[in-house]
């Protein structure tokens, strides 16, 4: 019996144990759950990854509305879980990834933080531990999950796979560069053009790695995080933004944006479109 298997029993034997009471551990798997709106019981297996992954992306806002307010990030997993599962919010890459490792980790998955340079618009990048990603290995193979960049890949991607890789009308692929892995996704303005988005190498990294480039993400006045307001989730049929003023929706390939004039539009829209109440 593998790890994953060893874990994944062991999950359940604390959630249907003689004694009728349920750790705290299983409460909050069972917490993060309903935050996502998933309702089946999890397994170690593709199918739940896949599952997990798209849930993820749908529920929980890619966002940046702490920098803005002035609100330190700080990455503690126990503060994660309390943003974005008790109050409900969303978060940049390294709290997004961040705690859907550790719920991967507590459901059975084998689960590595990785580093990423994203790329920018003239083909440079930027530092590593710009961007955190995560590789999930099952059954001997390894998959790219990623619930932190935004408009990306709405489930895991695998890392064997040099070919097309299609999403809800997007097409994906990871090419290997000797130790390195760039993600190339078709661009939202011309779908017939595959752009970089990131590049990682599989080297484990943890949690506290990331801490350097979080705070530069929060105070440097370079950082894009800094410069404007950012909340976005993806939806059944596309995705939702509020973009600084714009609240932008794209469904089905059709897109719309709406100009908010006030701050009490905006702060209508993060109730309506993101359950955000600041």
């Amino acid at each position: 019996m593998n790890n994953a298997a060893v874990l994944h029993l062991l999950w359940i034997c604390i959630t249907h144990g003689s004694s009728g009471h349920k750790s705290e551990f299983n409460m909050q798997i069972e917490r993060y759950l309903t935050r996502l709106d998933f309702r089946a019981t999890p397994k170690p297996d593709v199918a739940t990854l896949h599952d997990l992954h798209r849930a993820h992306m749908q529920a929980v806002p890619f966002e940046n509305l702490d920098i803005h307010l002035g609100r330190k990030i700080v990455l503690d997993e126990n503060l994660l879980f309390r943003k974005i599962v008790e109050r409900r919010r969303g978060g940049i890459c390294y709290e997004l990834n961040g705690l859907f490792a550790r719920l991967l980790t507590d459901i059975g998955f084998n689960v590595s933080m990785v580093a990423a340079e994203v790329f920018k618009d003239d083909g440079t990048t930027g530092p590593l531990f710009d961007h955190m990603a995560l590789l999930v290995e099952i059954d001997n193979e390894r998959y790219l999950a990623d619930v932190g960049f935004g408009d990306s890949f709405i489930g895991p991607l695998r890392l064997s796979d040099a070919g097309d890789q299609t999403q809800d009308r997007r097409i994906y692929r990871i090419q290997q560069d000797a130790n390195m892995f760039t993600v190339m996704a078709e661009s939202g303005v011309n779908n017939n053009v595959m752009k970089p988005s990131f590049r990682f190498s599989t080297q484990p990294r943890q949690l506290s790695d990331f801490d350097e480039m979080c705070t530069y993400h929060q105070t440097s006045v370079h950082s894009h995080f800094t410069r404007k307001e950012i909340c976005s989730r993806a939806t059944l049929s596309g995705r939702i933004t509020l973009s600084g003023t714009q609240l932008i929706e794209t469904a089905n390939g059709s897109r719309s944006v709406v100009e908010l004039a006030s701050i009490d539009e905006r702060r209508q829209a993060l109730i309506q479109h993101f359950g955000i109440s600041l």
